[in-house]
């Protein structure tokens, strides 16, 4: 029996819903998803498998100018997506004009590998808005299959996928058949407390954080985890501490039931807070967080 597998790599402008995408085709909360852009940071992978065929998928962060050296390696994660994927999808939410970078832009539009345009969200629009957007996108990109579809909703996301597996060549499998992501468990419990700091802070702090488990220890009944939120200042710690340690208690309880559901055993979790300053321009920082790899 032949086999397919190959790279499916999503790449847009921040917040049009590529993490939701992922999770729904993978079937698992791998992303986190917010409201607030750039709420990816690395590019993460979620392998979806069958019998004959394996699908690697790969959310990327959102694409920006970048103003600081973390943006940089975020951005390096979106050029690296190009440079792998057997099938591109780009996806761009109803309304939307334009990719927020040229360069990307053209790569996408002179692409001589398939590419699929998801437009996303049309939960939010009337049939005249969707027909409108469709001839618009057509036009801007007309080496793209276009497909209307949401994510939040799963409409067409089936049909999506059925068109990546059309489109993968004949492979052997990249990674085991029992693999669900390449990132360690210590990524996902870094990624759970980030999106619960990016669900509740305001302005300049989720984006001054990084999260660093330092202790992950496995039992049969539970797992204990010790892990490090980094800030770029001290004022900047005493919020995210908060009044008696209120708000770090509600960042680390809704943690706690976030990834009980992931890990399906018992989490006991230990928050800490730590100024480590200007993390965001520092190659070492940058490079010991997983970023410039």
């Amino acid at each position: 029996m032949s086999h397919k597998a190959g790279f499916v790599n999503i790449i847009g402008n921040p917040n049009v819903g590529k993490s939701t995408l992922m999770n729904a085709f993978v079937g698992e909360k791998l992303s986190i998803i917010t409201s607030k852009a750039q709420t990816t940071r690395h590019r993460i992978l979620g392998i979806v498998n069958g019998d004959d065929f394996q699908v690697v998928l790969s959310d990327t962060p959102g694409i920006i100018k970048p103003a600081y050296q973390l943006q940089e390696s975020m951005m390096g994660f979106v050029k690296s997506a190009f440079e792998d994927a057997d099938v591109l999808i780009y996806m761009v939410e109803i309304g939307e004009k334009e990719l927020k970078d040229e360069a990307f832009f053209n790569k996408i539009t002179n692409s001589k590998i398939p590419v699929l345009l998801l437009l996303n969200k049309i939960d939010k629009s009337d049939q005249e808005q969707l027909e409108s957007q469709v001839q618009t996108w057509s036009e801007k990109v007309p080496n793209a299959e276009i497909f209307p579809v949401s994510a939040l909703e799963g409409f067409n996301v089936k049909e999506v996928f059925n068109r990546i597996l059309d489109l993968l060549p004949e492979s052997p499998p990249f990674y085991p058949k029992d693999q669900l992501t390449d990132k360690p468990e210590r990524f996902f419990i870094n990624e759970t407390i980030r999106e619960k700091i990016l669900m509740h802070y305001k302005k300049e702090i989720p984006y001054a954080v990084e999260v660093d488990t330092e202790e992950f220890f496995e039992e049969e009944q539970i797992i204990r985890v010790r892990s490090v939120i980094m800030v770029e200042r001290e004022t900047q710690k005493g919020i995210i501490i908060g009044h008696k340690g209120s708000a770090l208690k509600r960042v680390g309880v809704e943690s706690r039931k976030d990834l009980e559901k992931f890990f399906g055993k018992q989490i006991h979790i230990e928050l800490y807070v730590k100024v480590n300053k200007n993390w965001r321009s520092n190659q070492n920082q940058l490079k010991r967080f997983g970023y410039n790899n």
